[in-house]
């Protein structure tokens, strides 16, 4: 999977937040088998006070996805994203503009504005967006090369709450990458998002919050697998009526 101008083999990105200890998230994402993880600025501030917990982060060899959880306006994303680029030495961000404080749902519109001057500044904007095929197309003239809808609210493990939408934007967008971000809750729900030719999935809470975090995480990364590998394999479609998988012709005949 290309992600800009970077080759990674896992489908997998996870977030590195909530977990019990460092040690934990580090034998987590050792476990997952991920290449990218996910950073807030809040976890690693400019005046060097987060030094223990970057540190760590940057002995897992993976790279590093800053994010700008909690803004709430375009500008606001976009000064954090600024500081993010020199903490962490990258230009890759994952964009977050938060419109409704109960869901947590994305501000497109914000969202739309602040991609826009990122971009132009050089920045390869990750996008937390909702599944509109609309938003996405924006996104997209603003120079945005992936794209990040959300499967559920952040951090409600409800799972794939509007499959059809995800599978029209894997339609609409197929050559560009799509990363459901948000609401996976168990390996089931990531293999179908796999399945639904998604290209990976991102999540955090599912994982930090599991009574095994590491398990989890190896968990998540096989069902990734599993499900691609299923996408891949051109899987049958539902029928409405039952059919044998034994043929009726040349069956014995027993008086």
């Amino acid at each position: 999977m290309k992600l800009y101008d970077t080759e990674v083999t896992s489908r997998l990105l996870l977030g590195t937040a909530q977990y019990p200890s460092p040690a934990i998230l580090q034998a987590a994402i050792q476990a997952s088998g991920c290449e990218v993880i996910t950073v807030s600025l809040r976890r690693e501030t400019a005046d060097g006070s987060g030094a223990g917990f970057w540190d760590s982060l940057r002995q897992c060899g993976a790279h590093i996805l800053p994010n700008t959880a909690g803004c709430h306006s375009a500008g606001e994303a976009i000064t954090t994203a600024q500081m993010a680029r020199e903490v962490f030495g990258t230009n890759w961000i994952k964009l977050e503009v938060i419109g409704h404080a109960d869901t947590l749902q994305p501000d497109v519109f914000g969202l739309v504005d602040a991609a826009q001057e990122l971009c132009k500044d050089g920045f390869q904007v990750f996008p937390y967006m909702t599944e509109d095929l609309v938003v996405a197309e924006r996104l997209v003239e603003a120079g945005c090369q992936v794209l990040m809808p959300w499967g559920a609210p952040i951090g409600s493990g409800q799972g794939l709450r509007n499959p059809d939408g995800l599978r029209a934007m894997r339609a609409h967008f197929p050559d560009i990458p799509l990363i459901v971000d948000a609401g996976i809750g168990r390996p089931s729900d990531a293999a179908q998002a796999m399945e639904l030719g998604m290209d990976a999935v991102l999540l955090n809470t599912a994982v930090a919050k599991a009574g095994d975090p590491v398990a989890m995480a190896a968990a998540m990364g096989q069902a990734i697998e599993a499900g691609r590998l299923g996408w891949q394999a051109d899987p049958m479609e539902p029928r409405d009526m039952a059919v044998p998988s034994t043929p009726i012709l040349g069956l014995a005949e027993l008086a």
